[in-house]
């Protein structure tokens, strides 16, 4: 365990690293912080951290900068996260509270991340699995052809054609609109199924074949295998980072463009909370000199999909986790209010 000092040592390094990308030395570190120690002893620290793996010689000058484990350490017991100003939080409401639909919602969400941490943001949209049923609409089109929309609780709309076996009059069609949402509507997904099966029963025989195709989509609808549906915004922003990749960010573009890679990354979106994965940590060797900040957001107390953003490793970590948690509740307001 290190001491209280010695943590005090290393959130100075990643501090100043951060904030001026040079290698950090002893002398610079007593100049600019109120260690109440002299240089000499800080020396001593700053090799006790490097023997630790905390931190590293880059090359051979006098400074150090932070190694993965030691920017680990910095975020799990060093870092709090930094509260938004009251002008960043009214910026990000005036932001995201004109949005017409879901589409705009993640769209306005990408460019604020992108914006606000100055990184890559990604946002996740919110998976049909994890939502409930809020309406379905049923409208004719023909007399035996319907569009099937779905809406969700997190404001996603999903539509369907399909042609009937027979023409299904206006009376039959509003008697089913209202028989279905009677049953679905407020419900999960997975309870759907069970709760339509015997709706066909209900109908004329003449009806009951327009009806179990109306079902039958509806169940397509609910189980898409497509859905895991992501936005991507601000990767020019890496060309600001260029010498904090090893050697290329082409690596860390070609991951980006990998949907399965970023998903990944975000992780499940039935977490919530705050994860941040750094450098190695990334089990996807192109990202392995970035650091991926996620948070999930959702209506409710419940998650149902991930946010989060995407940088090198020498990151404001306070700054960007206090950026993507204020973005992920004002988007989770927005979905409940929607």
């Amino acid at each position: 365990m290190l001491s209280e000092r010695r943590l005090q040592v290393l959130r100075a390094i990643v501090q100043d690293y951060v904030g001026t990308e040079e290698p950090v030395g002893s002398k610079a570190l007593t100049e600019r912080h109120n260690l109440g120690v002299s240089p000499a002893t800080v020396r001593n620290d700053m090799a006790v951290l490097e023997d630790e793996g905390f931190i590293h010689q880059p090359h051979t000058s006098a400074g150090r900068i932070p190694t993965d484990k030691g920017y680990r350490l910095f975020v799990d017991r060093l870092a709090g996260v930094k509260p938004m100003t009251a002008p960043e939080r009214r910026a990000i409401h005036h932001f995201l509270d004109g949005a017409v639909d879901l589409d705009d919602v993640v769209a306005r969400t990408v460019r604020l991340l992108a914006q606000l941490t100055r990184q890559v943001a990604v946002v996740q949209y919110p998976s049909l699995t994890r939502s409930t049923v809020r309406h379905v609409e049923l409208l004719a089109l023909a007399p035996a052809r319907l569009m099937l929309v779905l809406i969700t609780d997190t404001g996603r709309v999903e539509q369907r054609l399909l042609d009937c076996p027979a023409p299904f009059g206006e009376q039959s069609l509003a008697d089913l609109r209202a028989r279905l949402n009677s049953r679905v509507a407020g419900r999960r997904f997975a309870d759907v199924p069970r709760l339509v099966e015997d709706l066909p029963e209900g109908f004329d025989p003449e009806d009951r074949g327009t009806v179990s195709i109306v079902l039958s989509t509806l169940m397509e609808t609910l189980v898409e295998e497509n859905e895991e549906r992501l936005m991507i915004g601000g990767t020019a922003n890496l060309t600001r980072f260029g010498h904090d990749f090893p050697l290329t960010i082409r690596p860390v573009l070609e991951a980006l463009e990998e949907q399965v890679v970023l998903l990944k990354l975000l992780g499940e979106a039935g977490d919530s909370g705050m994860t941040v994965r750094i450098g190695h940590e990334n089990a996807y060797e192109g990202l392995n000199s970035t650091s991926v900040v996620s948070v999930g957001y959702g209506s409710g107390g419940e998650a149902v999909a991930k946010l989060g953003v995407v940088g090198p490793t020498r990151m404001d970590y306070p700054g960007t986790m206090g950026a993507v948690r204020a973005v992920a509740r004002y988007v989770g307001q927005i979905l409940a209010e929607s």
